[in-house]
């Protein structure tokens, strides 16, 4: 069942509505990625002690915030659309799941090698077999918190009907990029021993 005819709108299109919407938001969401900055700064000695990880961070902080707006993005263009059902039967919501997914094995694997290359290019490589395991644990960990918050503002953001366009991406990817730097931090610990 569709949650929204194609005849149905949701939000407004003019500046002040969105500005409105947004201000509070955008507020929230700096003093969230603040309080990330200082933990990454808490890691600091971690990061100079093992050198590669650093060249590592704004790669998985990034992509893990950009996989949370690629789905936010298909789950707005689907409720527009008005094929949206948040269903778990729904057999579209589970293909972008999986596509998510399999992006995210893909694009952390890449990560460790290429920063594996570049540890050994200026000798400051740790081994492939844990930089791989470093960076999908965290990927995929941090690809299910995108999975989870994409659904979250999405559905959310339909109930309070505000325009998922104006709404979702902001969210997941603060939100996102703040888990992902803390979970590859707390991985990056355990693992190495710290």
């Amino acid at each position: 069942m569709s949650i929204l005819s194609t005849n149905d709108s949701l939000g407004s299109w003019s500046a002040r509505s969105i500005v409105s919407t947004m201000f509070p938001l955008l507020i929230v969401l700096s003093i969230i990625v603040l309080a990330a900055g200082i933990t990454l700064d808490r890691a600091e000695a971690l990061l100079e002690q093992y050198r590669v990880l650093a060249i590592m961070v704004p790669t998985m902080v990034g992509l893990g915030g950009n996989l949370g707006a690629i789905l936010s993005s298909r789950l707005s263009s689907r409720l527009h659309l008005g094929v949206a059902t948040f269903d778990v039967r729904d057999t579209g919501l589970w293909a972008n799941i999986a596509a998510i997914l399999a992006l995210a094995v893909t694009v952390f694997t890449v990560l460790a090698i290429g920063a594996y290359l570049l540890g050994v290019a200026f000798g400051i490589a740790i081994a492939l077999p844990t930089l791989l395991f470093i960076a999908l644990v965290s990927g995929i960990s941090t690809a299910v918190i995108a999975i989870v918050c994409s659904f979250g503002a999405t559905y959310a953001s339909y109930r309070l009907g505000v325009d998922p366009d104006d709404l979702t991406i902001p969210i997941v990817t603060n939100v996102v990029d703040v888990f992902g730097m803390l979970i590859f931090i707390g991985v990056s610990w355990l693992v190495l021993g710290l």
